[in-house]
């Protein structure tokens, strides 16, 4: 995996943000962590965790409740090592059948190499009916 490394202009934090959603979108936990450092700090709305392990673990559990995920990011700010971005997921609960859409912000600093080293994510769902998504998988 090519990595964009800091210091980001608005071209290489477009492309970085670019490849965390293809990537997200692969619902891959193994390709997805290797984004992130070996000891990457992650607050993912009220849980705090530390490592690629923690990450794997974390995104293997969300993908079994969350199905059908499509996600979308978008660029929201840039500075030397840190780009916020702004994003909508879709997803159809395992247990409920019940769609939503998540709307939510994340904030991600990089180390000198390209790799996350901090995610910080706030999200909220919205219940819609399954003809009302955006996104398809």
């Amino acid at each position: 995996m090519e990595l964009l490394i800091p210091p980001f202009n608005e071209q290489s934090a477009k492309a970085k943000v670019q490849k965390a959603e293809d990537a997200w979108n692969t619902k891959d936990p193994g390709k997805v962590a290797l984004a992130y450092t070996e000891t990457s700090e992650w607050r993912n709305r009220d849980k705090f965790f530390i490592g690629r392990d923690a990450i794997k673990a974390f995104l293997k559990n969300k993908w079994r409740k969350e199905l059908h995920y499509r996600l979308m990011k978008e660029l929201w700010a840039f500075t030397d090592n840190r780009i916020s971005v702004r994003f909508e997921y879709e997803w159809q609960h395992a247990d409920t059948g019940q769609w939503y859409r998540t709307h939510g912000n994340e904030h991600w600093e990089f180390d000198a190499a390209g790799l996350m080293k901090r995610r910080d994510m706030s999200a909220n769902d919205l219940p819609i009916l399954e003809q009302q998504r955006k996104y398809k998988d």
